[in-house]
């Protein structure tokens, strides 16, 4: 991780809460929390946000959209949905710097978080990917469900 002093402290900023200083938040998601699991990261972060999903279940993805940008997770928008899929973009300066500053950083708690959120709305096992793209500053998520394999059946 860089150096933050190089680096102006923005604020996480949402009209009707305080401000938290990005450093706070980078601390804990990037610096703490990789401690403590080490290599299991990802795959913790995943089923963490799964458990997110389903501690505030929401009926559409225009509702996960606001999500994101209640929880300081960045802007996400749909760029395209197919008949067993949709491709997500993540993007925004909280994005950018998590992008900038870690030279590792895991998306793994949004995906995990996606997946969950689509699965309970389709009824229908579902899995999400991400995929970061350093030069744009975003983050793609691909969740795909099977229509075949429909839960509680």
């Amino acid at each position: 991780m860089k150096s933050l002093s190089n680096y102006e402290q923005p604020h996480l900023k949402n009209e009707d809460q305080p401000d938290v200083p990005v450093f706070a938040y980078e601390l804990l998601r990037d610096v703490l929390i990789p401690e403590l699991l080490g290599g299991d990261i990802h795959e913790v972060s995943y089923w963490a946000g799964k458990h997110v999903a389903r501690r505030f279940p929401l009926l559409s993805l225009d509702e996960s959209i606001e999500f994101f940008k209640e929880a300081g997770w960045g802007h996400l928008h749909i760029v395209h949905e197919k008949k067993n899929e949709f491709l997500l973009e993540l993007s925004g300066s909280i994005v950018e710097r998590r992008l900038l500053m870690n030279p590792d950083p895991s998306f793994r708690l949004e995906a995990g978080f996606l997946a969950e959120q689509v699965q309970s709305m389709k009824q229908v096992t579902t899995e999400a990917y991400e995929e970061i793209n350093k030069k744009r500053s975003t983050v793609s998520f691909t969740i795909r469900w099977d229509n075949k394999d429909i839960l509680g059946v």
